[in-house]
């Protein structure tokens, strides 16, 4: 056995022994644990300051030791975050043999490094849990044995396989039964030791209560988070860190309209800790002014002491410098509101909404365009997958009024049932939607709709609420045509000939749906540059990925923020100047045209929406329309074979492995068969079918 897995062993041993237990005692035996932390931390400070002898040194290095196990207790070996982790505890590099850091030398003898690599990889990191970034790989060594037999007799038992818990270091053998030993975890809020070594964590306080909060950055943003703040149903103050991707979609879509005109008055319905609205206030300065809504007491207060800790002023309340006693001055303003999100946006207009509540947002559409200015944006943010998704059929329908069934691209046919309700709450407003973004990625539906009066826009939104035509043995979908409403004419409008071939009723009507376009580019590369200007690495590549689905191409030249072609944009039927390019771009209208008075102002040209050349709707799925007993080819090159087939072809974001494409199925499927070859073994495979099948 290797050194370092001897002292594993050796520090892991007695834990396991007290650990053999329900996990409901080893909850409880770790929260006692954690309650005595701050006692045993006090004695560690008394006893180091009483005196520098020998034996004081050694008392004080094992109360400090002490106190660190249970504040953030040592990872095992087991618990890495990359498989590049897990191959530094060996050194692969040297020469000669060497021992697994995971197993005893009687399990798996002492080999060469190119073994050992495959050994890791293929049997350790193969089965990892995964647990907010980090992955407890299996473990063989000695830490956890069971007992021979119930008699209570003194044999060894035999070693077993287990997994180490990244929370309370309790080892459980089964894969299934680690996950839900940490979904119990989650849902007691006993995740606060999976923060220790997380980056974004800053710092770690206590409560006049007793109950400890953390401190968490995003960009460049700190926000106090209860323990159980990840479980909505135990705490009032809710944060999710997987929807960073959408708070940040968010904020470039707010930073875009920003340089159109400012100041801005922007509205988050729904602040919970405030984060989102003190991103836009710390980043947009006097761009906008902000407004955090909440009808809960508890956020509200929390929203209020992450406006200090940032150090913006809540507007009716102190400085941050006032209260803390530091003379600071406050880098923005935000206004803090505990009112109902239906109230607040019927009784004041807004330029920017963003509904994000828990669940659905339908409730909050129609106080939402009751008084949104005119080319005024509106972002909805809905995480009700069970109705979006198809698996909760009666929902959907009590919520959207729409009929839909489980599809490949049930991504996007979720997306334009969204906007379908947001199209029909914006027209009973007389207003009309122009949409600007459209994501579904990960649990949630993010679309953004610039909303423009007059109850010609709301009929010409209105006209983009179409059926679907859907084929339920191929797949196949159209949009049905205005007027055809005979039950006949339905099969002729598919273009596939699964009717004529096919007994009983092949095609359904799903809908009513949002038919016209999802993204535009315009916006995209605008949302694209404010991404880069406040390094938002991590949004860059699934916003280069919008803006080559929105034009659907394969190849896409990205330019920089002092290129020409930034000035003037076309976004939905809207030519806009950027403040940068505003002085080149109105030398050249004509001498008659009405300019903006505002300082801050830009010009708004309409154009003819035919000058637009949308994208196709829906897309197909590769590995669904393979065939069978061929490989296909790789994606890429099936984009490039079909773009040089002279279809429009590009990747999508609502799937891996979908391709949007102007081709029909049937022409899909000849160019996906046209380059798929047969494997190499192809020739013996009719002659192992005829011997080896008995059936």
């Amino acid at each position: 056995m290797s050194t370092q897995g001897t002292v594993c062993c050796a520090s892991y041993g007695k834990m396991a022994e007290h650990q053999e237990g329900d996990a409901g005692q080893l909850h409880q035996e770790d929260a006692d644990k954690k309650g005595r932390g701050g006692s045993e931390m006090m004695e560690g400070t008394s006893e180091a300051g009483a005196g520098k002898t020998d034996t004081s040194v050694a008392d004080e290095a094992v109360v400090v030791k002490s106190a660190t196990a249970v504040t953030s207790p040592e990872r095992h070996v087991s618990i890495q975050t990359s498989l590049k982790g897990l191959e530094m505890l060996v050194d692969l590099n040297g020469a000669g043999r060497k021992s697994c850091p995971l197993c005893p030398e009687e399990k798996f003898k002492a080999c060469y490094s190119h073994k050992l690599q495959r050994h890791l990889q293929n049997l350790h990191w193969k089965v990892y849990v995964e647990f907010e970034g980090q992955k407890m790989c299996i473990c063989h060594l000695p830490c956890r044995q069971l007992r021979s037999s119930l008699s209570g007799d003194q044999a060894g038992g035999r070693l077993v396989a287990h997994y180490h818990c990244a929370v309370c270091a309790v080892t459980i053998a089964r894969k299934t039964d680690m996950v839900s030993h940490l979904k119990r975890h989650v849902n007691k809020g006993e995740t606060e030791a999976s923060f220790s070594g997380g980056a974004d964590v800053t710092s770690e306080e206590q409560l006049p209560a007793g109950q400890a909060f953390q401190i968490m950055k995003e960009l460049g943003t700190n926000v106090q988070l209860m323990p159980n703040h990840t479980t909505p149903q135990k705490t009032d103050t809710f944060f999710n860190r997987k929807m960073k991707a959408n708070r940040q979609l968010v904020f470039c879509s707010l930073a875009v309209l920003a340089e159109e005109r400012n100041p801005l008055e922007c509205l988050d319905a729904f602040g919970a800790t405030g984060i989102m609205g003190l991103q836009w206030a710390k980043h947009l300065r006097g761009s906008v002014k902000v407004t955090i809504n909440d009808i809960n007491e508890s956020c509200v207060k929390m929203i209020k002491e992450n406006c200090h800790l940032n150090h913006v002023r809540v507007e009716g309340g102190k400085r941050p410098g006032d209260a803390q006693g530091d003379g600071d001055t406050p880098i923005a303003a935000v206004e803090v509101v505990k009112m109902d999100a239906n109230v607040i946006m019927h009784l004041r207009p807004f330029d920017y909404i963003h509904l994000d509540p828990f669940g659905t947002a339908v409730n909050y559409l129609d106080a939402a365009f009751r008084n949104v200015r005119h080319s005024g944006i509106v972002s909805v943010t809905s995480t009700d997958t069970g109705s979006l998704y198809c698996k909760n059929v009666n929902v959907t329908v009590r919520h959207y009024s729409c009929q839909i069934v489980r599809t490949e691209y049930y991504k996007e046919l979720a997306a334009r049932m969204v906007l379908a309700s947001v199209a029909r709450a914006a027209g009973r407003c007389n207003k009309g939607i122009e949409v600007l973004l459209c994501v579904a990625v990960e649990h949630f539906v993010l679309v953004v709709v610039r909303v423009l009066r007059g109850p010609t826009q709301a009929d010409e939104s209105a006209k983009k609420l179409r059926q679907l035509v859907h084929c339920q043995w191929c797949e196949e979908r159209v949009f049905l045509r205005p007027g055809s409403m005979v039950e006949e004419s339905l099969y002729k409008q598919l273009p596939c000939r699964c009717h004529g071939s096919m007994p009983g009723k092949t095609a359904v009507v799903l809908g009513p749906l949002w038919s016209g376009p999802l993204f535009n580019t315009g916006f995209l590369r605008r949302m694209l540059v404010a991404a880069v200007q406040h390094s938002m690495e991590d949004l860059q590549p699934l916003l280069k990925t919008l803006i080559c689905e929105a034009d659907c191409t394969t190849f896409k030249s990205f330019t920089s923020t002092n290129s020409p072609g930034l000035a003037n944009q076309v976004e939905c039927g809207v030519l806009i100047k950027t403040l940068q390019k505003v002085d080149e771009a109105d030398s050249s209208d004509h001498a008659g045209k009405r300019k903006s008075g505002e300082e801050g102002g830009n010009v708004l040209k309409r154009l003819k929406p035919e000058t637009l050349l949308e994208h196709p709707a829906f897309y197909y799925s590769v590995h669904r329309h393979s065939m069978r007993g061929m490989n296909m080819p790789k994606l890429n090159k099936f984009l490039q074979s079909a773009n040089e087939a002279g279809f429009r072809v590009s990747r999508t974001h609502f799937d891996p492995t979908g391709v949007r494409t102007d081709a029909t199925l049937e022409q899909f499927k000849a160019v996906l068969t046209k380059y798929s070859v047969a494997p190499a073994s192809a020739s013996h495979a009719p002659i192992k079918e005829e011997t080896g099948r008995v059936d």
